[in-house]
């Protein structure tokens, strides 16, 4: 209730065009301001052009001649992605996507960042177009954490540079953090850390170095991980969880503090390489009956 109870006082002011479709579920902000600039948006039966516009609840929002349904309650949700699935909606080749192979009680989804079509791993979904916004931006800070095989024996001297960064064809990625897990014949396996997370940051940067990727999972996407998750399993994370990614804490009693626990390494492994979810149970586990 607290997230409805959010987006009503949210809705009782004047919000923007695109803020308010995103919201809705629909599509994320930036989506939304291409839309309007399509002219695919009416308000009050006249086509806009401007995503700066301000409106409150009052007014009639179409798009593509359909009634803006209302904002749902915040949901957010993991889903350990297999291969051979892209990250889009529709594709021009027909290939299946994660939504042909979602459990079919979900709700319409945005996916919050993309993994592409031979990558596999973690992947969060929403029905919030703020929330994928806010949890994309650098600006939030969150971690994006992956297990990568590469062909090669790799220098590690050279691998710990990328810390500073790098530039590869006008390209420039931030700070990427590698620590070796493992060195195996011709390949090494490697744990990869991003702050940014481009389109094919990790396969463009060890190809550029010639140790071209043969797998790429990721593990980890800022305080989320695979943790308990099997292949193709959604699982949704609790409102409490939600409110405090979202800065909007719950207004109850006051929680007692405790005392903090001694920080254990996580296993994002089991030690048999070919199971592709992890050993420990996630805490915010809410199973979804497929």
């Amino acid at each position: 209730m607290d997230n409805q109870n959010d987006k009503q006082a949210s809705a009782e002011k004047p919000q923007r065009i695109a803020k308010i479709i995103a919201r809705a579920g629909l599509c994320s902000r930036r989506d939304a301001e291409r839309w309007i600039a399509d002219g695919r948006v009416k308000v009050d039966g006249e086509i806009i052009n401007s995503p700066a516009l301000s409106l409150n609840s009052d007014h009639e929002i179409i798009v593509d001649g359909q009634a803006l349904p209302m904002a749902e309650p915040t949901r957010l949700w993991r889903y350990n992605k297999p291969l051979d699935l892209i990250t889009t909606e529709k594709d021009e080749h027909n290939r299946p996507t994660i939504f042909d192979k979602l459990p079919k009680e979900l709700p319409l989804v945005l996916s919050v960042g993309r993994l592409d079509i031979n990558s596999e791993g973690l992947l969060l979904l929403t029905n919030d177009g703020e929330l994928k916004r806010m949890l994309e931006l650098p600006a939030t800070g969150w971690l994006r954490k992956y297990r990568v095989r590469v062909r090669g024996r790799v220098d590690m001297a050279r691998l710990e540079r990328l810390k500073d960064g790098i530039t590869i064809d006008g390209v420039t990625y931030g700070q990427i953090i590698i620590e070796l897990e493992r060195q195996q014949g011709s390949n090494a396996w490697l744990f990869v850390t991003l702050s940014e997370g481009k389109n094919r940051e990790i396969r463009n940067i060890f190809e550029f170095l010639n140790y071209p990727v043969n797998r790429l999972i990721r593990v980890k996407y800022g305080q989320f991980d695979l943790a308990g998750l099997s292949l193709g399993e959604v699982e949704e994370i609790t409102s409490g969880m939600i409110r405090k990614i979202m800065g909007r804490p719950h207004k109850g009693a006051k929680a007692k503090a405790r005392k903090p626990k001694p920080a254990r390494r996580k296993s994002y492994i089991k030690k048999d390489e070919k199971t592709h979810h992890m050993d420990k149970k996630s805490p915010n586990r809410k199973p979804m009956n497929k």
